[in-house]
């Protein structure tokens, strides 16, 4: 290569570095610069989420207020440093050194391995490698860069030293002589226009801010009901209460042996997460919440309701796989009920769930209700008593795998005849909600807008049951406000509640719930688990 090519080379190296080095200190910039002018922002939920080696570290770190204090004043204030000096050209070898470490412990704190990424924000998709680790080899090899490599005020004050050691009493340099011409100094001080950039962006940023929080404050403006969502706020773990309670279910294991199955009173309802809504006449729901609950956010979800002290969720044996996976790549510990529902195929369904390591089955409520319906018209045409007996050999196969076996209905006819033909689950699972809303209609046929057919006979009747009840659609499937649904159905007689909850829904619901248990005093039924 001639010295011409080489020179030209070197020129375009000089220039790709730099602006590197400027867009990187951009990025740190405005992140401190974004927290700073985010009052509420802290680094505690971030480090309290870590699944990683160091996990046990930062969640410690999250637990102490003096220390996030100090953590936030770090974070804060180096972002902002280590920006300004990359953006400059300044202490550049100092600011890459600290902009590196920040970005190691990013890194371990949520590294993009299986199992380790979720509820952190994304742009895209990443294995092993993300944004944190490109960046941080790019700050490391920034440390060993020459000075003449990169334009900035370095360069700058190491021309302009240089100049003053060689000539004390500088005079306009020869031609082709090295010296603090302007062309040098206007190359050094590239930077000044990027930070002009960043600062003309930064206002009108603020001012559409400004301009949104000023519309949300205006009279009459509700965003948290209007057509378009501004602003949306929901209880975090910050805000949370307590650790939802838990009791014991006692079954017989694989062995013979009696066993307990500790469950927390309220349990995560599965029918959001996969998609059946029963949103009365909005066909459009269900597909909505499906989009909505990809993969990643229904682990978001069960991970959230975790840490909140919800330990069980029931819902139907396909979303095994989402829980497998939650179960095996992000160290989960969220029980699975499955409801054994295919197609009204209850062994079917017990052979399903077995497969995906369920660790409690029952037989779901709408195969309940039509097997132990006189009227219905059974396809294969078999009797009430023999489908009460496929019922009977489908709870002994989930016995046979040691695991807990129960009963749901829908209609509490269909519990009657269980107990009748004398069918003893391990737990009940029933419906169990007032008909105190607009769209109950019960002397119209069903349609899909109510699920505790006769509530007075439901709570009467489950009294007299020994054996603990799980109730669910305590809601009526969002037509009744937590707080009447879950004291309804504690002070009635359920033992444990199956609550369907978005994710931003959970720290709320777990917070009535306490509140809920706390104060009962005129529960008839004695808890049976």
């Amino acid at each position: 290569m001639d010295s011409a090519k080489a020179k030209r080379l070197e020129k375009t190296l000089q220039w790709m570095l730099t602006i590197v080095r400027i867009v990187i200190g951009w990025h740190f910039l405005y992140e401190g610069i974004a927290k700073i002018l985010t009052p509420e922002w802290s680094s505690a939920p971030y480090l309290a989420g870590s699944k990683w080696i160091f996990a046990p570290l930062f969640q410690q770190m999250a637990d102490s207020t003096s220390v996030i204090a100090v953590v936030d004043f770090l974070n804060i204030w180096g972002m902002i440093l280590v920006g300004a000096g990359l953006m400059l050209g300044f202490l550049t070898r100092w600011a890459s050194l600290a902009g590196a470490v920040m970005l190691f412990f990013y890194f371990v704190a949520y590294p993009p391995f299986p199992g380790s990424m979720f509820g952190v924000p994304a742009e895209g998709e990443y294995l092993w490698v993300n944004r944190n680790l490109i960046e941080f080899f790019v700050l490391v090899a920034l440390i060993f860069v020459s000075r003449d490599y990169l334009f900035g005020l370095d360069r700058l004050f190491g021309k302009w030293k240089d100049e003053k050691a060689r000539k004390p009493i500088p005079d306009a340099p020869a031609q082709g002589q090295p010296g603090l011409y302007r062309r040098e100094v206007i190359k050094n001080l590239i930077s000044v226009p990027a930070l002009g950039a960043f600062a003309y962006a930064l206002y009108k940023k603020r001012k559409w801010d400004s301009f949104e929080e000023k519309f949300l404050k205006v009279e009459g403006i509700d965003a948290n009901s209007g057509a378009t969502l501004l602003k949306f706020n929901y209880a975090s773990l910050k805000d949370l209460k307590g650790q939802v309670p838990k009791a014991v279910i006692n079954y017989t294991d694989k062995d013979g042996k009696p066993a307990q199955f500790e469950l927390s009173r309220i349990i995560m309802g599965g029918n959001l997460i996969g998609g059946w809504a029963h949103s009365r006449d909005l066909i459009y729901v269900s597909k909505l919440v499906k989009t909505y609950h990809t993969d990643e956010k229904v682990i978001q979800t069960l991970a959230l309701a975790e840490k909140c002290g919800i330990n069980a969720i029931i819902t139907n044996p396909q979303l095994g796989r989402v829980h497998q996976k939650y179960l095996h790549e992000f160290k989960g510990k969220m029980k699975f009920i499955s409801d054994c529902g295919i197609n009204l195929d209850f062994q079917k369904g017990i052979a399903m769930s077995l497969a995906v390591n369920s660790d409690a089955l029952y037989c779901q409520g709408e195969i309940t209700d039509r097997w132990a319906s006189e009227t219905w018209n059974d396809p294969l045409k078999r009797t009430v008593a023999e489908r009460m007996e496929l019922i009977r050999k489908g709870l002994e196969e989930i016995r046979r795998h040691g695991k807990p076996a129960g009963i749901g209905a829908h209609k509490i006819e269909a519990i009657k005849t269980c107990v009748d033909y004398g069918l003893k689950p391990d737990f009940w699972v029933k419906t169990c909600h007032s008909h105190n809303y607009w769209s109950a209609h019960p002397e119209s046929p069903w349609k899909d807008n109510m699920f505790d057919y006769d509530p007075a006979e439901t709570i009467r009747y489950m009294e007299s049951l020994k054996e603990p009840w799980i109730a669910f659609k305590v809601l009526a499937a969002g037509a009744i406000e937590p707080e009447v649904g879950l004291k309804y159905a504690f002070t009635n007689g359920a033992d444990f509640v199956c609550l369907g909850m978005y994710d931003f829904q959970i720290v709320e619901d777990v917070n009535i719930a306490l509140d809920t248990l706390a104060g009962i005093k005129d529960r008839q039924r004695p808890w049976m688990a």
